[in-house]
């Protein structure tokens, strides 16, 4: 049975409507945004990162290439306009989750410098946190878990992130977790150590200091 219509408080705005779902999740809502090269190791890192957060009680969910690209993303392709339409949906999809209240962990290889500030602007300045994984083409290609590289060596994959074209590091990321020099575990807790504090819900006095995009 539905409550009384009186004692239902209905939030009088979007800012307070995105607080009021923090608080029930005892949460503050962010996109992680992690980049780098193929094999950086973005997806391990994404999906530990989220068990890490749910073992804490944090609801969060993973956005990467194979979950869009068989589903929202089925129909772009490769080109370098293609890639920038995929992320910038995948931007629009982060920022639907943050504004209810639920973390995003984007995991993409977002190569340039303007799809990175396309999808920051997108989602707002104080909910978009990059996170560079950092590991060198060197490193990438000797894991190639996939065998993507040697695809691409072979030219079986055109204009391939590393090899055909080339990944922008970011300038100024947030946090950056050098895989490269790291084993997950180590990886793990420098990214939790960043990511803990910035999700962390809140007191009254901060959460209206709040601006949402």
């Amino acid at each position: 049975m539905l409550p009384e219509t009186q004692n239902i408080s209905i939030p009088a705005n979007g800012r307070e409507t995105r607080l009021s779902k923090e608080a029930i999740l005892n949460q503050h809502a962010r996109v992680i945004w992690m980049c780098g090269l193929s094999g950086a190791g973005k997806s391990t890192l994404a999906t530990r990162l989220d068990n890490e957060l749910l073992s804490r009680g944090y609801l969060s969910q993973v956005i990467d290439g194979d979950v869009v690209r068989g589903g929202l993303n089925k129909g772009l392709g490769f080109s370098s306009e293609d890639r920038h339409e995929n992320l910038r949906r995948v931007a629009e999809v982060a920022k639907l989750f943050v504004n209810c209240g639920v973390i995003s962990i984007v995991s993409f290889i977002s190569p340039t410098l303007h799809s990175r500030a396309m999808a920051k602007n997108i989602i707002g300045e104080q909910d978009f946190l990059e996170v560079y994984i950092n590991a060198s083409l060197d490193v990438c290609e000797a894991r190639d878990i996939k065998g993507l590289y040697k695809q691409a060596r072979e030219g079986k994959i055109p204009d391939f992130t590393g090899i055909h074209q080339p990944f922008e590091a970011p300038e100024h990321p947030d946090a950056e977790i050098a895989t490269g020099s790291m084993t997950v575990e180590e990886s793990i807790r420098q990214l939790l150590d960043f990511v803990l504090p910035r999700i962390s819900f809140k007191d009254q006095h901060e959460q209206s200091q709040y601006k949402p995009s």
